[in-house]
């Protein structure tokens, strides 16, 4: 028999779980790929040789080269990472969620804004959605309490492999529920003394979306629109520490528009006299949350050592 071509959805006990349409192996991988110091991670498309077609077994024989790679989760060939915001409790912590941002336009990887908790603060949603809106992301705003909108956001899932991710307590578990029609993650309460949520997420599995939207509490099945999704265990950490302090308006796409028109060459952007950013800061053009957000990640490159970055 020939290869066949799947996705890793899962890497546990040196077995590795391989997604070929609606058929899931699994497979050992060969010992080559210990001797080139690979390990096979959740995400990689790869090539396998069915060895037990009764029993669904394999051997992973090829990986096909990466788009990319990020390392909490470990986690390969993502297509965008949906950054879940609630509009309360907790509190939405922009610069967190600035910097996660950051780093998904450092690796290329698309971004998603997902505003959850429509249903106990509509407006702090709306103004949420106003400020990514405004810098150029796309946004959905839902509610997993009441499922409003979540069909929406299931749309812009299909076809990707996407990271959700967000700080502890903002509803991921419950979202991703409500888009895979069951109970597949476990859900934590917030913490009503911290108004943080306790970390429930413990695995890095990709799980592949329904082919069809279903009712709410049908049973989550096999098959699917070609899409997976991965969850975080509380907030993933992206790593900008390589990131030169002249770079990082790179990594705010809103500051695009303004290139070149600053008063001096070299400006940074901070609170620099004639400085085209802040002036559009002052006018309502970008949000002051955003400049904030750039400002803490430059300062903070500008104390990293050109060493440090090797």
């Amino acid at each position: 028999m020939g290869y066949i071509k799947g996705t890793i959805t899962k890497g546990v006990g040196g077995f590795y779980y391989v997604a070929c349409g609606d058929i899931i192996y699994e497979c050992r991988a060969r010992g080559i790929f210990r001797k080139d110091g690979i390990t096979p991670l959740v995400g990689d498309e790869v090539d396998i040789t069915v060895d037990d077609a009764v029993n669904l077994r394999g051997t992973v024989d090829n990986i096909h080269p990466r788009k990319n790679v990020l390392l909490r989760p470990p986690v390969a060939n993502v297509s965008q990472v949906a950054v879940i915001i609630a509009a309360a409790s907790p509190a939405p912590n922009f610069l967190t969620v600035d910097k996660l941002i950051a780093a998904a336009e450092l690796a290329g990887i698309e971004i998603l804004i997902c505003v959850n908790k429509t249903d106990v603060a509509d407006s702090k949603a709306a103004s949420i959605a106003e400020i990514y809106e405004k810098a150029g992301f796309p946004v959905v705003s839902v509610s997993a309490e009441t499922r409003d909108n979540i069909d929406a956001l299931t749309s812009h899932l299909v076809g990707k492999i996407t990271v959700f991710a967000g700080n502890s307590g903002v509803g991921k578990s419950s979202i991703l529920n409500l888009i895979l029609g069951g109970d597949v993650m476990r859900v934590g309460a917030v913490s009503e003394k911290i108004s943080r949520g306790r970390h429930t997420t413990r695995h890095s599995e990709l799980l592949r979306l329904p082919t069809n939207p279903r009712p709410a509490g049908t049973p989550f099945r096999e098959g699917g629109s070609g899409g997976f999704v991965i969850d975080t265990p509380g907030f993933s950490a992206f790593e900008l520490d390589t990131v030169k302090c002249e770079d990082v308006a790179e990594l705010f796409r809103e500051f695009e528009k303004y290139g070149g028109m600053c008063k001096f060459t070299g400006c940074a952007h901070v609170k620099d006299k004639g400085c085209a950013i802040v002036e559009a800061v002052g006018r309502g053009e970008i949000a002051q949350s955003r400049h904030e957000s750039y400002v803490a990640i430059y300062e903070n490159a500008k104390k990293v050592k050109d060493w440090e970055r090797l």
